[in-house]
């Protein structure tokens, strides 16, 4: 048996040898990896961290959710950070931990007033083909499916005909196709414009063959429930891997079993392909007017722009894409759905490369990053085509190339230290900019008859609204509750004892006046859980 002394000691060493194995890191970590992470933050920092686990999937991954916060972590402003929703976005996993981890390292103040909620992947499942023998996308779970509705699943899966570890691309010369040549990069393929005069010459379709002979191609592999198209704003019904119905998958229904239990949290991060961050949504007047809201509204387009504007200054990095979700995605649910300030970004995107006229002339975005990897020496992003034999199209050119799995989504491994960085600056200066509720200017007046008035200001002295406007139409978020909780032996001569403000915004306040009648003191209290309550004793005069 170890004595205590020893037992710390070993953990001591355990610490270090961890924290040595990670900064010798090279590539992304795998579901494994990142579970040791976060088991190792749990224990270096017992006093701030909760490592728990939310459910386990059915291809057996635990989908962790770890908490950081000083004291009472319910009862402090939160943010949430969601990363994992899509299998393709591995950085994402790796940005969620070693936020958390710069976070208790470097900027464990900011626990003194606001807490985090970090599910660092929600899709263990899909994420693991990254690291799989045979590099491909798949954004499912482990449920085996039939996504071509004929009665039979899984069918119909990738193979890998060139033999090279992962799987991109065919293109079939056919006058039929629907494909051409790009002329400044003849590598890659691009649909033919008939307005311009241009024939196809190549049909284009991943990497397989058609095992079950109805002229799709890989349509029905390992199938699964893609999380981020698995809720319900703008549910796709019927689509392969949108699930029989909306949050029906144990992960989704596990995480939003969570979040609508933790009454704190004012902001969600989410850690995906979404972006309204780096380039805001836009105000659309008839989307926003429709009974079932598919625009922002005005005053959170407004605050998007306002934070984009913050966030802008720390990343510093142009050329992003835009993407707001293609329905049943967790970031639009966030905002739709559940009325928060919802932020979304990918983290990283290849830079906009300057000065080449192939990138001017069509603005490609495939031929945009060959030429940025080639510039940073980046080793197998482009599979240069190769013929090879098919046995669905005898008579037929066929090569297998393209782009590599991954590799535009994700960057070199190097960049991610920096990419956390400044990503976890700006999740801190957002907990900075939380709403906050206190009374100000509290005045206390005797009048005629033993009556009293009392008078204040309750503000939110933060620069962010208590309610996204969204949140403001929800009846579920809780309102900001204004409250004179008054004695046996006193009396409420006017003014409400109870009162609900739909928002404060960021530095605004609402005055609240009461007269009393009575002797003693009495409560005052404002502010909800994602806003801080205060309290104030009252004299009576």
């Amino acid at each position: 048996m170890f004595t205590k002394k020893q037992s710390s000691l070993l953990l001591g060493i355990l610490i270090c040898f961890t924290s040595l194995q990670l900064s010798a890191q090279s590539d992304y970590s795998n579901y494994s990896k990142l579970s040791q992470r976060l088991k190792q933050l749990q224990r270096a920092n017992s006093g701030v961290c909760k490592l728990e686990s939310l459910t386990k999937t059915i291809g057996g991954h635990t989908i962790w959710a770890l908490t950081l916060s000083k004291g009472d972590a319910k009862n402090k402003p939160a943010i949430a950070i969601v990363s994992g929703v899509d299998g393709k976005h591995i950085l994402g996993p790796e940005m969620a931990v070693s936020i958390a981890e710069n976070i208790v390292k470097n900027h464990a103040d900011v626990l003194d007033n606001t807490t985090f909620y970090i599910f660092p992947n929600m899709s263990p499942n899909a994420t693991e083909n990254y690291f799989s023998s045979l590099k491909h996308y798949n954004n499912g779970n482990a449920k085996k499916t039939d996504d071509d509705r004929d009665g039979t699943v899984n069918e119909d899966p990738f193979e890998d005909l060139n033999k090279d570890g992962v799987i991109t691309l065919m293109r079939i010369e056919d006058a039929t196709g629907d494909y051409i040549k790009l002329k400044e990069d003849e590598r890659i393929v691009v649909p033919a414009d008939k307005n311009k005069g241009q024939l196809g010459a190549y049909k284009v379709i991943s990497e397989g063959i058609d095992n079950d002979k109805d002229g799709k191609f890989n349509e029905d592999g390992k199938g699964g429930i893609i999380f981020n198209k698995n809720f319900s704003f703008n549910y796709p019904y019927f689509k392969p891997g949108a699930g029989e119905h909306a949050v029906s998958e144990l992960e989704t229904r596990a995480l939003l079993d969570f979040l609508y239990e933790q009454w704190n949290i004012f902001a969600i991060v989410t850690l995906g392909p979404e972006n309204n961050l780096s380039k805001p949504l836009k105000y659309n007047p008839s989307g926003a007017r429709k009974r079932v809201v598919t625009s922002i509204l005005r005053g959170d387009a407004a605050l998007n722009k306002f934070i984009s504007g913050k966030y802008n200054k720390i990343i510093k990095d142009k050329n992003a894409p835009t993407s707001t979700g293609k329905g049943g995605s967790f970031f639009e649910w966030s905002y739709f759905h559940f009325g928060k300030l919802a932020l979304s970004t990918p983290g990283w995107w290849a830079p906009k490369f300057k000065g080449d006229s192939i990138t001017k002339a069509k603005k490609n975005k495939y031929a945009n990053f060959l030429q940025w990897a080639e510039k940073e020496g980046i080793q197998n992003a482009f599979v240069p085509w190769t013929e090879v034999q098919h046995p669905d199209f005898p008579n037929q050119k066929v090569e297998v190339g393209g782009v590599s799995p991954y590799i535009m989504y994700n960057p070199p491994f190097k960049m991610v230290k920096d990419i956390s960085e400044k990503h976890t600056k700006f999740i801190v200066d957002l907990a900075k900019m939380q709403p906050n509720v206190v009374l100000e200017n509290l005045k206390v007046e005797a009048v005629d008859n033993g009556f009293t008035r009392i008078t204040v200001d309750v503000h939110n002295k933060g620069l962010l609204p208590t309610h996204t406007e969204m949140g403001k139409r929800s009846r579920w978020l809780r309102k900001v509750k204004v409250a004179l909780n008054l004695n046996k032996n006193q009396e409420l001569i006017s003014g409400r004892k109870i009162t609900l403000v739909d928002n404060i915004g960021g530095d605004k306040s609402v005055q609240f006046t009461w007269l009393v009648k009575g002797k003693g003191s009495v409560e005052l209290e404002a502010g909800t859980s994602h806003t801080g309550i205060d309290k104030a004793t009252v004299k009576l005069k």
